[in-house]
């Protein structure tokens, strides 16, 4: 039995450890004031973070889930660990020695499962980097130079070799003290005739780290001819390697993912290393699985779900890539991120990129521009021919119920008017309510609808609930940013909007609870010479409790700005409409799609003409600001 660590060395661990940097291996920590750190509790699923970090006093508590404990009770229940187990591991970051009371205690021996398969995944780690220098590995060598990635790229990312032999690896650990129950546990090696042999033969290695920086896994790559395995081989399950929980470089790239609130999800282990060499240091990669819910885990609790917050998709252009980016699609409602979709041209991946075009076209091809949702429809409606009602039809059918799997009923109102501008649908409202059904009956039947009633007519009814859920929606739209602030400024500051505000409509905001809150003060007689009585008006004229619970809220939240002046409002004003003559142009661009050069010459030119008009005003916008209001 394993003897009991000395009560002064665990103290020693405690005190050497601060818990705010073995915390920040797992989540991003920000400031939460008073010496506290705040951050995603990784123990609970959360929009906002609850999870408190008091380096201080060394201790963290969730005021969600009541979590809480020292450094060693958040590593013991973060990475399932025993007691013993957490303190050896802490002390040897530490560089602590430990003593051990009730003697006879061998380390070698008796210590837990998890750190002696970390242990063995280490040495092996060390093993296929020495390999890699060998004559065996010029054929390893030789592969990635034609990649582009020299020796100190191959040391940065541990890239290494395994012997093409059948046990050598498995002979050195059990020289290094490993069991042979511990090599085939560990995935290292497997039962062969003899006895076990090596997993990985002849081939390229990557090393998979988890987010604290442990080895916990290999991806091998197959370099020979008549070797008859797959192509790319990782570590099968394992009690510490779990594919759908591990991030290829999310070691790498953990700090930059939570410093720029960005990351880049590419495909495999060579896109990952091309991409950090050019400087896109926030790239991972899933390994040799689909990217999931797990994996959404990882990134939100780096990312903090700000709502500045961006995840760009890199997928190969074939068909395999489209099909990958419409399964990360289905998974798009767990991020408050911005996600987004980069394809290189000619379908080149970043590895092939980077070849090719050099570092700045793999740095440009990640900057977001195609929101993953446009790209998803995209790829459905452009299977149907839009000329004919009946394609027009059948492409809603398929893409509606894409748009009614979004949960925030804000964000699926504005994802359904762009759809009804791809489909060249004048009635954009048809395609609204459309939508809001869909959301309904899967709600009904207990699918995975939106969470709260869609708006049945209009944008001035929204349901109670939705209307209260207000904060929200500015987490993922931009459009519903500005269209809260303008709202926070008809409310506190109705003199810097109008009279402009007032000759708004209420289909310029795009949230339904925002556009009930713009119905409410035009019912109450507008912000234009507001009386000492206004918001009393504003909130009496609520249509029920939600609505009125939202202007209140509007009323007292703090307006973004440093300065809260007329050039702001005038900015917010210009926003706003500038989007709505955007939206107006879209539609009127799909109409004339539709039409065609065939269409009614009459209808031709009135549509042409109401394009040319909505251009020109836009442009004026842009050009003059509130001076073309």
């Amino acid at each position: 039995m394993a003897g009991r660590i000395n009560d002064d060395d665990v103290k020693a661990v405690r005190d050497a450890v601060p818990i705010d940097a073995v915390v920040s291996e797992y989540l991003q920590l920000r400031n939460a004031g008073g010496g506290n750190l705040k951050g995603l509790c990784p123990f609970h699923d959360e929009k906002s973070p609850s999870f408190q970090v008091s380096p201080s006093k060394g201790l963290f508590h969730c005021f969600g889930c009541q979590e809480g404990g020292d450094t060693i009770a958040f590593v013991m229940k973060i990475d399932h660990l025993s007691f013993s187990e957490t303190v050896e591991r802490l002390a040897a970051k530490a560089g602590i020695t430990l003593r051990y009371e009730e003697g006879g205690y061998n380390p070698g021996h008796q210590r837990g499962e998890r750190i002696r398969l970390v242990e063995a995944h280490k040495v092996a780690a060390q093993f296929y980097v020495d390999q890699l220098g060998s004559p065996e590995a010029e054929i390893g060598r030789k592969f990635l130079a034609e990649r582009g990635f020299d020796q100190a790229a191959a040391e940065h990312f541990g890239v290494g070799y395994s012997p093409a032999g059948w046990d050598h690896l498995t002979r050195f650990l059990r020289g290094k003290g490993f069991s042979d129950k511990e090599l085939v546990l560990s995935g290292l090696s497997q039962d062969g005739r003899r006895g076990p042999i090596d997993r990985f033969r002849g081939r390229l290695m990557w090393p998979i780290r988890d987010v604290g920086g442990e080895v916990v896994g290999f991806g091998a790559r197959k370099l020979r001819d008549d070797d008859n395995g797959p192509k790319y081989l990782n570590t099968p399950e394992t009690p510490i390697y779990k594919k759908s929980q591990v991030l290829y470089g999310i070691d790498l790239a953990k700090k930059d993912i939570a410093k720029v609130s960005r990351a880049v999800v590419v495909e495999g282990y060579t896109d990952v290393m091309a991409c950090h060499l050019a400087g896109v240091t926030t790239a991972i990669a899933t390994c040799g699985t689909a990217f999931g819910g797990d994996h959404i885990k990882i990134l939100r609790r780096l990312l903090m779900d700000n709502g500045s917050a961006r995840v760009i998709f890199t997928f190969d252009g074939d068909s395999a890539g489209q099909k990958a980016a419409l399964r990360a699609f289905e998974d798009d409602q767990k991020f408050a991120a911005e996600t987004y979709i980069a394809i290189a041209p000619d379908g080149m991946d970043p590895c092939e990129l980077r070849l090719a075009k050099g570092d700045a076209a793999v740095a440009e091809l990640v900057q977001p521009r195609t929101p993953l949702f446009e790209f998803a429809l995209r790829q459905i409606v452009k299977r149907y021919d839009l000329e004919t009602p009946a394609g027009r039809a059948a492409a809603l059918d398929e893409a509606a119920p894409v748009v009614a799997r979004i949960k925030n009923i804000g964000a699926q109102h504005e994802v359904a008017v762009q759809l009804a501008g791809m489909l060249g649908i004048l009635d954009t409202q048809f395609v609204v309510k459309r939508v809001a059904q869909l959301a309904r009956w899967a709600r009904d039947r207990g699918g995975k609808g939106p969470a709260q009633p869609a708006p049945q007519r209009g944008y001035d009814t929204p349901a109670p609930a939705a209307a209260s859920s207000g904060p929200a929606l500015n987490l993922r739209s931009p459009a519903h940013r500005t269209e809260r602030e303008l709202l926070k400024l008809a409310l506190q500051r109705p003199e810097l909007v109008s009279p402009a505000f007032d000759a708004y409509g209420i289909d310029e905001f795009t949230a339904p609870p925002y556009a009930a809150v713009r119905q409410c003060v035009q019912d109450a007689g507008g912000a234009t010479g507001a009386p000492s009585d206004y918001l009393d008006a504003v909130r009496e004229a609520a249509p029920n409790d939600g609505v009125r619970s939202l202007v209140t809220e509007l009323a007292v939240e703090t307006i973004f700005a440093k300065n809260v002046d007329e050039a702001y409002a005038g900015d917010q004003l210009v926003t706003v409409r500038l989007r709505a003559v955007d939206r107006r142009i879209r539609d009127v661009q799909g109409t004339l799609a539709r039409l065609g050069a065939h269409g009614d010459p009459e209808q031709l030119a009135a549509v042409q003409n109401e394009l040319w008009v909505l251009t020109q005003y836009g442009q004026s916008l842009r050009n003059n600001g509130a001076g073309a209001l």
